[in-house]
């Protein structure tokens, strides 16, 4: 940490001048951003955007995700002054990243937020912005993809979960956590040939044809494998990175809505991803950190370290831009 640069740099959120550089402030002070990245709402020359989803209306279990975006900015803070360790590229550095804020919507009309969230996407694609998304609920991704199709077309899936999320629901307008990504595929948003779920650990008989590598899968093989194996399915189609929070198991990330135990490792995951590196990714979300049933604030923590791994991902692709 730059000691000198603490001792003025403060609520970098606000101040910084650069979208690209570190940040040193005080871990314990300051307004909290993602990364401690500024805040805007001009996206002029901005590569990735990180948003904040605080949506919370469909979890199975344990509510809370809606204060997901706070504790996921909140637990970034102490990865703000160095580049993420053991990539070869310098995302933090090189790339353009703001923190777009969170979406603006009516709590008490939830019809009206399905198409709230997929048009303030829209209009972060149309800055040529990528974008990451922090979340809320696991619907959220669902309103999310669909900006991203029209964008790119029926896109790859890789979603890491302890569910599969495609339980049957011909009802497009119900909002519910557990169906959305039955409706992407059905309804051709998401291609389900060249998409894969990672860290299944519950029964469901009609997977629509998405590859799975479950839990048991993941352990048995090792990271090195499953990384290889999600390179092989998803090729280079564009592709969406959606992370539930509760793909790993309640000993590392006990503040979620729908626990599962049997899940992977933080060190796995973390393997994994650094794997996977060269996947055509376009975006991604972290969803489901419920902070009040974690109070040692691991999972909030989870939720920030996958974050910037998505970032990480993304900036892999736009080295040619730097």
């Amino acid at each position: 940490m730059a000691l000198e640069d603490a001792k003025h740099m403060i609520d970098h959120a606000f101040t910084r001048e650069d979208l690209k550089g570190l940040s040193f402030e005080i871990t314990f002070g300051g307004a909290t951003s993602f990364l401690r990245r500024k805040y805007t709402k001009d996206l002029t020359g901005v590569d990735i955007a990180v948003t904040g989803v605080p949506f919370d209306q469909a979890v199975t279990n344990r509510p809370g995700t809606r204060l997901g975006p706070r504790a996921i900015r909140e637990a970034s803070a102490l990865q703000s002054p160095d580049e993420p360790y053991g990539w070869p590229h310098k995302p933090l550095s090189t790339l353009a990243i703001a923190d777009y804020g969170d979406l603006a919507f009516d709590h008490a009309n939830v019809p009206e937020f399905p198409a709230a969230l997929t048009e303030h996407i829209r209009g972060i694609l149309a800055a040529d912005t990528a974008s990451v998304v922090l979340g809320g609920d696991h619907y959220i991704s669902f309103p999310v993809l669909k900006a991203y199709a029209e964008k790119y077309g029926p896109i790859s899936l890789l979603q890491f979960d302890a569910h599969t999320d495609t339980w049957p629901d011909d009802n497009m307008e119900r909002v519910d956590h557990g169906t959305m990504f039955y409706k992407a595929v059905k309804t051709g948003i998401v291609d389900p040939k060249s998409s894969v779920q990672v860290g299944i650990r519950t029964t469901n008989e009609d997977t629509l044809g998405v590859n799975i590598i479950d839990a048991p899968t993941v352990h048995e093989i090792g990271p090195v494998e499953t990384a290889r194996r999600i390179k092989e399915i998803l090729g280079d189609r564009p592709t969406y990175l959606t992370f539930d929070i509760d793909c790993l198991d309640p000993a590392y990330a006990p503040g979620t809505g729908t626990p599962v135990w049997g899940g992977l490792t933080s060190a796995q995951v973390a393997r994994i991803l650094r794997g996977i590196a060269g996947i055509n990714i376009k975006g991604g979300d972290v969803v489901e950190v419920s902070p009040p049933f974690d109070t040692t604030g691991a999972t909030a923590i989870a939720g920030a370290h996958v974050a910037t791994e998505i970032i990480c991902l993304l900036g892999w692709n736009m080295r040619d831009n730097d």
